[in-house]
């Protein structure tokens, strides 16, 4: 395994759950099935308060500075997403909860873990947020589509930062292994809030369509 094979690996070893979390089910958890313009919105702004905050505070405490800068503008760049997201709505207070993947996430302490889990983190958001797309689509929002279209660019970007801060720092196989397990954790954290999620509701996670 190499930067050039290493998203490619972990998509397809997490297949299923990254195509169950791409479902239109996935709004379904998110907004607890609130499915108007208004929820989808809050559920949105509050994902990405979580993400600027974790970026955030791996800037913080990251003693690799090329890293630490990486981290710090993604923390910039989920802010500005925030914003943009919340000037969509008339009045937005987040609340102070987290959710189980960055709770993961926050629990990273090293460099190689920590871009991998960017990856793993990119790669859930990346199918979320074309689910919201699909929802202005389908809502005749063609606006507010294409902002979330334009968040959606910059979160896959984020696999491609993940994967150049692992090629500088993954030496031999084992780290190339470990930096896998940590990707697929977090796809796999994120998977299991959203059974949880669906399953309390009285819903079958599995259906992909």
């Amino acid at each position: 395994m190499n930067a050039a094979t290493f998203s490619e690996r972990v998509e397809q070893s997490m297949a299923t759950e990254l195509d169950r979390l791409g479902s239109q089910q996935s709004l379904v958890a998110l907004t607890d099935a609130t499915l108007d313009a208004e929820t989808v919105l809050r559920a949105a702004a509050q994902s990405e308060r979580l993400a600027s905050e974790t970026f955030g505070e791996w800037a913080d405490s990251e003693d690799d500075a090329e890293a630490s800068d990486a981290f710090a503008a993604l923390a910039r760049q989920e802010s500005d997403h925030f914003d943009r997201v919340v000037a969509e709505l008339d009045d937005f207070e987040p609340t102070d909860e987290t959710d189980s993947m960055h709770e993961h996430l926050r629990g990273l302490d090293a460099t190689v873990e920590r871009a991998a889990g960017l990856v793993g983190r990119s790669l859930v958001a990346d199918r979320t947020q074309l689910q919201v797309v699909n929802f202005f689509v389908n809502d005749a929002d063609e606006r507010r589509a294409d902002l979330f279209r334009g968040l959606r660019a910059d979160t896959q970007d984020g696999v491609e930062t993940g994967v150049e801060l692992l090629a500088g720092r993954c030496d031999a196989d084992d780290d190339w292994e470990r930096a896998r397990e940590t990707a697929e954790e977090t796809i796999r954290v994120a998977y299991d809030a959203y059974a949880e999620t669906l399953t309390g509701m009285g819903l079958d996670p599995k259906p992909i369509c």
